[in-house]
């Protein structure tokens, strides 16, 4: 029986996968043009079962040979002669693996350096298209040496269009960070000094083409996946609708996307619906993985980058996706955020959802405040009382954080809501953001809890105009929903004395209200 995979390459009659066939095209027309490029994208996203899956496509009109450097030890690079000796090892044996061709011989004791080595690639591509691919590139991408192969196969590519000199007909690298940068990367790792006038991105991986395929999966490509699995059960799911809604939280990132679903098969017995789907939401954010391994530790490691989510998420702000910023390119490749008209947002829910219970938590431990709400306060049997909750947090927060100054009140107060949110749903319930609805004054946050969703907005005061557009946000979202109340959270950080403060429920004409509270 078939199982769906999170750990290593994917194969057809062991894993359910999606058909990715339409991405293989679009990486194959690129290899036809005799392109040197790099699939630089986030940890587990998918990247060696696609260059498996891309050999595969390959193997019948070139020679295609994939290896990696991930179990590289240091000897390797020790020096020219130990780097050209453990390569041609390397494309020996995947090319025996591969082909068990007997006519290509790659290992040559006499290749001790690098002219030798461009030589023998030479040779050997006289006779043969050779297609190179090399996976978790970046593991290597701080020796020295490394650099140097590089720099050869990007001479060897200017030659080969200069004076038809052979060489491979097309090379693919894979990793995590961009190889064009890579001298910058070992600048800041301390494994490489710059020379007088030397400057940090004249990279010997210039002559790579941009790489333009989209990696993620759409909500269509999960749903081929679905239907792989149905082949096999008769889950009798509808097949559309759960392939979207795992698709709204997770943006078709490729991990996020299989350990739902292995999840809903393993955890849940097999329970196909939307509320399955949020169930195994729910048990992924608990748990502990690689995947948020990295996230936690990316956070930890670098301040800026850690600064921006904050702004993106707790405080609502935007900002212009721009590539030249490097913490927004930081962010990009990590695969925190991504470009979405034109301005950065985070990649997903669930990275939301992760990255905002990581801010939580800091804020927990340094002791920013206190909820005295308890959970009998607000849950009567399976039913979550979202009106007392509010109100109570009303009252807390004017009493404890009134006082504090704007700077303060500006940077927590929306964290301070889902700081006293979190412990009431913690266990039952979970909440996102809707990234298309926020921008710099609101935020809508949708709670689901066992059957039960609230729509919530918080907002900044900024005037009468600003509240009614706050209203006209709401109700429009909340008309998507389907949804006949919905709750306006309004932070006033006037600093006048005699502000008003409410609590109250505004009736519309058409049956809807909204719990209005100004805080």
């Amino acid at each position: 029986m078939r199982k769906f995979n999170v750990t290593g390459n994917c194969v057809k009659n062991k894993h359910y996968m999606v058909d990715i066939s339409e991405k293989l095209k679009k990486i194959k027309a690129m290899v036809d043009e005799e392109c040197y490029f790099t699939i630089n994208r986030a940890r587990q996203y998918g990247k060696t079962t696609t260059l498996y899956l891309l050999q595969e496509a390959l193997k019948s009109e070139y020679v295609c040979i994939k290896t990696s450097f991930e179990d590289a030890g240091d000897n390797m690079f020790s020096s020219e002669q130990d780097f050209c000796k453990a390569l041609l090892k390397r494309l020996d044996d995947a090319t025996q693996e591969m082909y068990n061709d007997t006519n290509i011989i790659w290992a040559n004791d006499e290749v001790t350096d690098f002219t030798k080595l461009g030589g023998h690639i030479t040779n050997i591509c006289k006779e043969n298209k050779i297609v190179l691919l090399i996976d978790e590139v970046d593991k290597s991408s701080n020796n020295r040496i490394f650099l140097h192969f590089l720099g050869l196969l990007r001479a060897k590519f200017l030659k080969r269009n200069g004076n038809n000199t052979p060489t491979f007909h097309s090379v693919i690298l894979a990793g995590v960070h961009d190889v064009k940068n890579i001298k910058q990367k070992m600048i800041t790792a301390g494994t490489h000094t710059q020379s007088s006038g030397e400057g940090i991105y004249n990279s010997p991986w210039n002559i790579a083409a941009a790489f333009d395929v989209d990696m993620s999966f759409s909500a269509q490509e999960i749903e081929t996946m679905l239907l792989d699995y149905e082949s096999e059960h008769s889950s009798k799911m509808n097949k559309t609708e759960i392939a979207q809604e795992i698709y709204d939280y997770t943006s078709g990132y490729p991990f996020l996307v299989s350990r739902i679903c292995k999840i809903i098969d393993e955890k849940l017995e097999q329970d196909w619906s939307r509320k399955g789907v949020q169930e195994a939401v729910k048990i992924l954010l608990e748990e502990s993985n690689t995947l948020f391994d990295d996230l936690h530790k990316n956070l930890e490691n670098n301040e800026e980058l850690s600064k921006l989510m904050y702004g993106l998420i707790i405080i609502g702000g935007r900002v212009s996706f721009n590539w030249a910023n490097p913490i927004i390119s930081l962010g990009n490749m990590y695969g925190f955020i991504e470009k979405r008209d034109n301005k950065a947002v985070v990649s997903n829910k669930i990275f939301e959802i992760y990255i905002t219970e990581y801010f939580i938590s800091k804020e927990e431990t340094e002791k920013i405040g206190k909820t005295p709400t308890e959970v009998e306060d607000v849950v009567n049997g399976k039913q979550f009382d979202m009106e007392t909750c509010i109100r109570k947090f009303a009252q807390h927060y004017y009493e404890v954080y009134n006082k504090k100054d704007i700077e303060f009140l500006e940077r927590h107060g929306r964290l301070l809501f889902l700081y006293h949110l979190k412990p009431l749903i913690n266990g039952v319930g979970f909440y996102h953001f809707e990234t298309e609805t926020r921008n710099s004054r609101n935020m809508d946050i949708v709670v689901d809890y066992n059957q039960q969703q609230f729509i919530i907005e918080l907002k900044i005061w900024r005037g009468e105009e600003y509240k009614k557009k706050g209203y006209e946000q709401l109700l429009d979202y909340m008309s998507a929903k389907n949804a006949k109340e919905g709750y306006l959270i309004t932070f006033d950080f006037r600093k006048e004395t005699n502000k008003e403060r409410w609590e109250k429920w505004v009736e519309f004409d058409d049956g809807r209200r909204v719990f209005d509270v100004m805080v």
